[in-house]
């Protein structure tokens, strides 16, 4: 046993069907992946990080970092499975949940559907208040309605409130006091003020998942962990669980940002100015953009889409988030055949309970894996390092019974139509991102990770046309490995809106550094002693615009003098993303940001490698090849016995105990000096 050291770093990541843990201690790395526990998820991260620590010979009270990240989040949402939620809002705002922004994603679809709402009307209370635009009074609170308001939440069993009241962003007074009412009444109600979750204009609310956290927290420290745990946020940084405690809702999204922020290091290390980020689990795809070593970000995103490509048919929810597509397209998506005879796969999975057929569990619907094994892309023998036996035997009955049969096939036949139609679901969907955001996805690298993802990415790089791929070191637990990387950082949004031309800067000085201070409260509990950056930001727009662009500003008190550099700087970026802007009119700002973050270090670039030959293959297998579509005797080779600078040319599987790489006969494959695996388009000469 090695005495306590801060080298040795834990990250867990919970997904729909597997949860993975990553240790790091010093140079070396292990690795566990674990089916998740869906009714208590916190038995498969403590499973997962008891693997990785005695492959380490260490213990709990030997871990100086943990940072964790999970789909928990995401899933309350779509499953509607969160704590027993009610809303406060003010008086006559009481439908403003159905009401939402007025639009629709399908305005020609008289019967449209949109997602069910996470707090139902009969749990949506009001009381008399009013505040305008500008944070003045117009209507004192009426305290005796919020105190009629708990006697109801308490008749319900209501476990959480949201209170969220017209205009709070500029006043929180109201808000405040209500949460002083309810502590007194209810002191066990778990209490959230919009104010202080996203105190912008428009309307948001958060789930809950604070008692998880608690329940986590008990048990690591029963285990003899003392150091503080980090969660990793949407957005691709870390916070303290005291933090995730209060505001929840950023862990939405938290285990995709995990892979984003590999994606982003490995691309770095290789000086790939262009890539396209791949993630691929048991339940969901997901696909990123990274442009100069930085993935795409946004303040806001959909959960639970009605339409899967619409915007506008889920839920908002307004939290920093890096920008991605997120589909139902896992190794646990099931496949079936709808009413026009069509193979159609997910968005529902199979998760890890029963989960697929292969699995044994109790399974009977066929699967992407099941696929997968049918088509001789996964060994049954040696599925998550062996820790899983797989039963092939299954897999072909039930896609036998629910695909093959309906449409006269064989089996094999229908798997293939399976995989085809989950690689085409994936390349659509990038297809998609990539031309919302202005890019050509075939000048693009593919970064592909996730225990399914490296099956796939070879033929989902040939549907889009890219021409090199990388697979990085311990691919299959790919987003835990980048909660690793990620920096400690916080960041705030707040609504102070003005006309440039009547800029107040004295308040904007004095509301800036107000965020500053609590920026740097919150980020420092998660940074460990390392020092802190700051970034301002203000949202602007034309007068009479719905969406803001922003634009920096400068890490000190606001000039006059400053007016004339923020309308230059606010006209450059609209010329920037529109190739035009508007002479003589009006600018405001509605909303202002802090990020404060811990400095990230520079990755060091890769020094090139000598090409030699790759090792002899273990064995061979019959795999689905999609080109010839037929059945082909494929190479296995092990990724451990491969060297820096080692090539394997397609057709050929390159092994590992978390994920396995397909190298299909349009690429060649190399080992580079930092253990990634680059696929490189053959020459066609």
């Amino acid at each position: 046993m090695s005495s306590p050291s801060d080298s040795a770093r834990l990250a867990v990541d919970i997904g729909g069907t597997f949860t993975d843990a990553v240790l790091e201690v010093g140079t070396r790395r292990h690795t566990a992946k674990v089916l998740t526990t869906p009714a208590a998820p916190e038995e498969a991260v403590l499973s997962a990080t008891r693997t990785v620590l005695a492959l380490a010979g260490l213990a709990f009270r030997d871990l100086g970092f943990f940072v964790h990240g999970t789909t928990l989040a995401t899933n309350a949402i779509i499953e509607r499975k969160g704590a027993k939620t009610a809303l406060i809002a003010t008086e006559g705002f009481r439908d403003v949940l159905e009401i939402g922004d007025e639009g629709r994603y399908d305005q020609y679809d008289v019967l449209i559907d949109k997602p069910k709402h996470l707090i139902p009307r009969h749990l949506r209370f009001t009381v008399p208040e009013r505040v305008d635009v500008h944070g003045k009074v117009l209507a004192l609170l009426e305290e005796s309605a919020v105190r009629a308001a708990a006697a109801k939440l308490k008749a319900h069993g209501v476990e959480s409130v949201a209170v969220a009241l017209i205009h709070s962003y500029a006043n929180a007074a109201h808000e405040k006091r209500i949460r002083q009412i309810l502590a007194a009444e209810l002191p066990s109600l778990q209490v959230t003020l919009s104010s202080e979750a996203c105190p912008e204009i428009r309307e948001y609310v958060q789930p809950l998942m604070a008692g998880y956290l608690e329940r986590l927290r008990e048990l690591f420290l029963a285990e003899g962990y003392a150091a503080p745990i980090h969660m990793m946020t949407s957005g691709g940084s870390l916070m303290s669980l005291e933090t995730a405690l209060r505001f929840p809702v950023r862990l939405v999204e938290s285990g995709p940002a995990g892979g984003a922020i590999l994606a982003a290091h490995t691309a770095a290390e290789r000086n790939e100015t262009r890539v396209l980020s791949f993630d691929m689990g048991g339940t969901t795809a997901k696909i990123a953009l990274i442009k100069d070593f930085v993935p795409f970000k946004g303040r806001t995103f959909e959960v639970d889409r009605a339409a899967r490509f619409l915007k506008g048919s889920g839920l908002p929810v307004r939290i920093p988030v890096i920008d991605m597509v997120e589909i139902g397209a896992g190794g646990g998506s099931i496949a079936r055949v709808d009413a026009m005879q069509r193979i159609t796969v997910g968005p529902d999975s199979a998760g890890a309970d029963p989960g697929p057929a292969c699995y044994g569990r109790g399974g009977s619907e066929p699967t992407v894996t099941d696929a997968d094994v049918l088509l001789g892309k996964i060994d049954p023998n040696h599925f998550a390092g062996g820790t899983i036996r797989l039963l092939p035997e299954e897999s072909r009955q039930a896609l036998e019974r629910a695909v093959a049969a309906p449409l006269g096939l064989w089996a094999t036949d229908a798997a293939y139509g399976v995989a085809e139609i989950i690689e085409e679901n994936m390349s659509n969907a990038a297809r998609v991102h990539a031309v919302e955001r202005g890019v050509v996805v075939s000048e693009y690298t593919l970064v592909s990770f996730g225990g399914a993802a490296p099956l796939h990415a070879a033929r989902l790089a040939e549907k889009l046309g890219i021409g090199r791929i990388v697979i990085p070191a311990d691919a299959g637990v790919g987003s835990a490995v980048g909660f690793l990387r990620a920096p400690a950082a916080y960041e705030l949004v707040r609504s102070r809106f003005m006309f440039l031309d009547q800029f107040d800067t004295g308040a904007a000085t004095a509301l800036l550094a107000e965020m500053s201070a609590e920026a740097q409260a919150l980020a420092s509990s998660a940074a460990s002693g390392r020092p802190l950056l700051e970034k301002r930001l203000a949202y602007m727009r034309y007068s009479g615009q719905g969406h803001e662009i922003p634009v920096l500003l400068p890490n000190r008190g606001l000039g006059k003098e400053d007016v004339p550099a923020l309308a230059e700087y606010f006209e450059q970026e609209y010329r920037r993303l529109f190739a035009r802007h508007i002479p003589d009119a009006r600018v405001e700002i509605l909303s202002w940001s802090v990020l404060v973050s811990t400095e990230e270090t520079a990755e060091t670039l890769l020094p090139a490698v000598t090409p030699i030959a790759g090792p002899e293959p273990v064995a061979a297998r019959q795999v689905f090849d999609a080109q010839l579509s037929k059945m082909i005797c494929v190479p296995i080779v092990k990724r451990s016995d491969l060297q820096a600078g080692a090539t394997v040319s397609g057709p050929a599987i390159i092994a590992e105990d978390n994920t396995s790489t397909l190298v299909t006969a349009t690429f060649d494959a190399q080992l580079d000096a930092g253990g990634g695996l680059v696929l490189t388009r053959k020459r066609v000469d």
